[in-house]
């Protein structure tokens, strides 16, 4: 009997079919868990118990992933909603939130940016965004350049003298800074231009992103010509350089109407591996960009019921946190009841209405051959890796005697300097790919003193008793034999004997005066109950997966163990300047954020943004440099 049936036998164990027929007949979202109380899959339905009755009967022919999620299934859960358009939009949230094991995977989506104007502040700005929230703040994107949004950004801002700073660095300023002196910026934070004034020049530069471009190059040009006239060759080369800056923007972009739509093209390329989603996004009748994303057969739904249901499944969770245009056209047939469905989806989403249809409705096929003839060969390259990187967990399965697939794959280290600072990284794997999103820092609370394998103790038992974090089917330590000791303790004071733990170490030479390493290390992994390491064989995908993610947990707990030391140093350093109260220790502070080099900081620019002396500003320039180095 699994734990689950154990945990609640006193509150009548209910087998998941018999829950099936107790369901309402009514549209909502059901929510399968498996033993361990884990959400595996959520799913949509019009009518919730006949939907969830048909995954208990018999049919043949079914999915071996869809037959393995059944199997696993111990309670279901379900949220009633009005309509089956709130069913589609709390199911994609939902997915969001847990990402369950079994539904479609958007782990390829590289969110992309976005150039965010913040409308609903006071004196908005323009800044880079990755994911589209809903509000007063208008989206323009995405695009598939971060460099071109950057350049982007720093045109408008120049142009327009639009500010660049932060809200608190806004909020605490007593006196213009820099940006305004070199006139990049006309002070709004010490009311050196009204209200009105500034907005006057934010919507200036959101006509330009709206596709009123080629007005406002007409008016810089216009511009330059009249400061020409007038001798005034400083002036008139500022309006040229304007004028380039803005050509270079504009020619990344084709024109292929002429039409003010903002428009979505989904074209879709499918066999039997896998599927590749191109998204080619026209804003103003003008192509930004053309993204894609793919599918393996591992990423999709258990419950995949075909092309529709896949490209139904992705755009409801693409457009959680993207841009949702006025048109999507997609180079699928979705059916009348589906693309009327969807169309309500997206209308919801936006606000205002959506129109779904079929791409034959485009008038400019060539975008679409191309983005059709793009999609073939990215799902060439596509399957290929994928195809390696299942063959190398394939082979991790066999090599450490697994019982499922490693599809996730968390690893732990430990970062100390003679034991201050310790902090620990977990870094996560799905599919043999990093996985960002997942990735935890642990600052080490119980351990005092250079200890690594308390330390290791402590950070797997406060990462396990998280149950809404999906369970790794294998755990790494970075270490050998004593590590892994302790990660087996953790493991078996939480009752959680059933996760692997591998631990990896280089071989060494063996020496009584000498650990250098020798010329070609060879990766050791050791395993419970196993007296021998195993070993990979040199360049293998497999041994590049594991290295891969050892290798990133370093960095990642190297990197948090460094940033708390600079700024333990620092903060000590300055706090015994005389002359640095806490206003302006907190000012230097939200500077010191905005600069991504701090070696090409001025002594100009700290005394002009804390307001100190210049004895005072070159003393903690003094301090800055010395603690980067």
């Amino acid at each position: 009997m699994s734990d689950f049936k154990k945990q609640h036998q006193q509150e009548d164990f209910i087998e998941p079919k018999e829950q099936a027929n107790l369901m309402p007949k009514d549209p909502g979202v059901y929510i399968m868990k498996n033993e361990a109380g884990v959400i595996i899959y959520i799913g949509k339905a019009k009518v919730l118990r006949n939907r969830v009755k048909s995954y208990f009967v018999k049919q043949k022919g079914r999915p071996n992933r869809l037959k393995h999620l059944i199997k696993q299934i111990v309670k279901i859960d379900y949220m009633v909603t009005h309509t089956e358009v709130e069913a589609f939009l709390l199911e994609a949230s939902l997915i969001k939130k847990h990402k369950p094991r079994y539904n479609i995977r958007l782990k390829d989506d590289k969110a992309y940016p976005y150039i965010k104007c913040s409308l609903s502040a006071d004196y908005p700005r323009l800044y880079v965004e990755r994911r589209v929230k809903p509000g007063k703040d208008i989206y323009f994107g995405p695009f598939t350049s971060g460099y071109l949004v950057r350049e982007t950004i720093k045109f408008l801002n120049g142009l327009y003298k639009i500010r660049d700073c932060t809200n608190g660095f806004m909020k605490a300023r007593k006196r213009a800074c820099l940006s305004y002196e070199i006139k990049r910026c006309t002070a709004p934070c010490v009311n050196l231009i009204s209200k009105e004034d500034y907005l006057k020049n934010v919507y200036k530069a959101v006509d330009f992103l709206s596709g009123k471009s080629n007005e406002i190059v007409d008016e810089i040009a216009a511009k330059m010509l009249i400061a020409s006239d007038n001798q005034e060759y400083e002036e008139a080369a500022s309006y040229r350089d304007q004028m380039k800056a803005a050509d270079l923007i504009l020619e990344k972009q084709r024109v292929i109407s002429q039409d003010t739509i903002d428009r979505d093209i989904v074209v879709v390329e499918d066999d039997e591996r896998g599927s590749v989603v191109s998204m080619i996004h026209v804003r103003a009748g003008r192509v930004l960009g053309q993204n894609y994303h793919f599918l393996s057969r591992l990423q999709m739904s258990a419950e995949d019921q075909g092309l529709r249901d896949r490209v139904i499944s992705f755009m409801n969770q693409y457009y959680i946190d993207n841009f949702v245009p006025d048109e999507i056209l997609v180079d699928v047939d979705l059916g009348k009841d589906l693309t009327k469905l969807f169309s309500a989806v997206v209308t919801e989403r936006k606000g205002v209405d959506v129109r779904v249809s079929h791409v034959a409705d485009l008038e400019s096929n060539d975008v679409l051959e191309v983005a059709r003839k793009n999609a073939k060969e990215k799902l060439e390259k596509f399957v290929t890796k994928s195809e390696a990187k299942q063959n190398a967990l394939e082979e991790i399965k066999e090599k450490f005697g697994l019982n499922d697939l490693p599809e996730r794959i968390e690893c732990f280290d430990i970062s100390n300097f003679q034991g201050d600072q310790s902090v620990a990284s977990q870094v996560v794997f799905q599919g043999g790919l990093p996985s960002p999103e997942d990735y935890r820092k642990y600052k080490i609370k119980t351990v005092v003193g250079p200890d690594d394998f308390a330390s290791m103790k402590e950070v797997l038992s406060r990462r396990l008793a998280h149950n809404e974090y999906q369970d790794p089917q294998l755990i790494m330590i970075d270490g050998g034999k004593g590590q892994l000791s302790k990660a087996l303790e953790a493991l078996k004071d939480l009752g959680r004997e059933d996760i692997p733990v591998v631990g990896i170490a280089k071989a060494r030479t063996k020496g009584e005066f000498s650990d250098k390493e020798v010329a070609r290390t060879q990766e050791r992994f050791f395993i419970k109950g196993r007296q021998n390491h195993v070993t990979f064989k040199n360049h293998s995908e497999a041994l590049r997966v594991l290295t891969h993610i050892r290798d990133e947990a370093h960095r990642f707990a190297i990197s948090f163990h460094r940033s708390l030391r600079e700024k333990a140093t620092l903060e000590s350093a300055l706090t015994g300047l005389q002359g640095m109260g806490p206003k302006r220790h907190e000012r230097l502070i939200e500077f010191l954020k905005t600069q991504k080099n701090w070696s090409k900081i001025t002594v100009e620019q700290i005394k002009a943004e804390t307001g100190g002396s210049l004895d005072l500003a070159e003393k903690i320039l003094h301090i800055i440099q010395n603690d980067k180095k």
